[in-house]
């Protein structure tokens, strides 16, 4: 049988899946006066308005976005609700409060998870979600032994779970599969169905969404774009792997590059031979690590960075991918499911996440101005989002709770170094972490040029 051409970009398959985004909403018809403009209509932008509206209905809050609500990668990621930390917890605990602050923001984001499910659950978004937990696996020698090093640095009241190699094989047949971390705190969802409800439930909430409106400057006060200026008591730009597109910001995030693909669904005899019955979603040790998750119509959906960074920090933004890239990411599937090997890739896709210098995500707000910001998840936004949303909302009502006082409010983080050094940095880097991978796969002992990357990067 012929298998159907690979479709390449195109934004993402979860798109694709429900026909496209839909009819364009409305640009701005015109200059407004409001009480708070957000910048974006991703995860960050929709949960910041969901929750002032929550908190003040009789708000007036206009959200601005240069494509459509979803465009970037709320409507293209690997479909974690993780709890994981957007970042380091060394960086993140470097404030007043210590590893204890940390230690708190983790007990908020594993509250946040439950809270993006009942919040669903209450609007009506049908988003595929399944809390089936997380599995971090372990593929090689190497790989299980930084699993158990990170395990016996646990607490002992942590709700994870060890699983050796048949336990794992029990939940879920991975080839080499010696070994696992399940963390309950994670739930399976479809991006596009979530970012698609959000937009619709804020505007039933009475926010206004403007699609097709770029904001060419971004100022205390104001939003200029080319159809009419929002003038706003308040001002949130909440636009995280394009913040480098915005005037003043180059070098505050990279965008960094996260490539998936998409297989066919697969049939019964190939989930027969695998298992993974229960919605785990699935990453691996590698330095270059993989994310996977078993679609809620029977395909593997799987990820890594591809190319990770774009001289100057340009973005494609049409999310075509590498041929490369295609058949890296196409082999890791073959490798770690060879059952796959007779099932098509259907779609493959790309899209950016913020990086800021020190890895770590950071919500923002100055009273005196009225302005904020939130990002810089490194990977993990579709539960820090939320949680950063819910914050930047308190921050902007004056509110005073447990989340205005988490490590990552109004942090200070050093720019990205300038061009050639930023490009040649981050593509040595993963250049490294490629090679880490490929020792490791020989002689099974964590490699030092792992080590040395990690250190000339200053990544923790």
């Amino acid at each position: 049988m012929k298998r159907p051409a690979l479709r390449n970009g195109g934004v993402s398959h979860w798109w694709h899946q429900l026909g496209g985004p839909g009819p364009r909403r409305p640009s701005l018809p015109g200059d407004r006066d409001v009480d708070v403009c957000i910048v974006g209509a991703g995860y960050t932008g929709l949960w910041t308005a969901f929750y002032l509206k929550q908190l003040r209905p009789s708000l007036t809050v206009v959200v601005l976005e240069r494509e459509f609500a979803g465009y970037g990668a709320s409507g293209r990621n690997g479909g974690w609700l993780t709890a994981a930390l957007p970042g380091s917890a060394a960086v993140l605990g470097r404030g007043p409060g210590g590893p204890s602050a940390v230690t708190c923001l983790a007990a908020h984001l594993r509250q946040q998870v439950d809270e993006v499910i009942a919040v669903c659950r209450a609007h009506g978004v049908d988003a595929d979600i399944v809390k089936g937990g997380e599995l971090r696996v372990a593929t090689g020698p190497a790989q299980l032994q930084r699993l158990r090093s990170d395990w016996s640095g646990r607490a002992p009241d942590d709700a994870d779970q060890w699983l050796d190699a048949d336990e794992l094989a029990a939940r879920v047949r991975i080839a080499g599969g010696s070994g696992a971390i399940w963390s309950p705190h994670c739930a399976r969802l479809h991006p596009a169905k979530l970012v698609r409800g959000l937009a619709a439930l804020v505007q039933r909430q009475g926010v206004s969404v403007f699609e097709t409106t770029p904001a060419t400057s971004i100022a205390p006060g104001s939003v200029v774009t080319p159809y009419g200026t929002v003038r706003a008591g308040t001002v949130l730009r909440c636009t995280e792997g394009f913040t480098a597109e915005v005037p003043g910001q180059r070098r505050a995030w990279v965008p960094m590059n996260s490539s998936m693909i998409v297989t066919a669904p697969l049939p019964d005899r190939a989930w027969r031979e695998i298992g993974w019955d229960g919605a785990e979603v699935i990453g691996d040790e590698a330095h270059v690590y993989m994310y996977a998750q078993r679609t809620a119509d029977g395909r593997i959906a799987i990820g890594g960075r591809g190319v990770p960074y774009r001289f100057g920090s340009r973005i494609r933004g049409d999310g075509a991918t590498a041929a490369r890239t295609v058949d890296e990411l196409t082999a890791t599937l073959h490798r770690l499911w060879p059952t796959t090997r007779d099932v098509a890739v259907e779609h493959a896709w790309s899209g950016v996440l913020g990086v800021p210098r020190d890895w770590s995500a950071t919500v923002s707000f100055d009273p005196r101005t009225r302005t904020g910001f939130a990002g810089g998840y490194v990977g993990h936004g579709v539960v820090s989002s939320a949680l950063a949303g819910r914050t930047l909302a308190d921050l902007a009502t004056g509110r005073d709770t447990e989340r205005t006082a988490l490590p990552w409010v109004d942090r200070r983080v050093r720019q990205w170094e300038p061009e050639p050094l930023r490009w040649l940095g981050i593509r040595g880097l993963y250049a490294a972490y490629r090679l880490a991978d490929r020792i490791e796969a020989r002689n099974g002992r964590t490699s030092v040029v792992a080590r040395a990357a990690d250190v000339i990067s200053r990544k923790p």
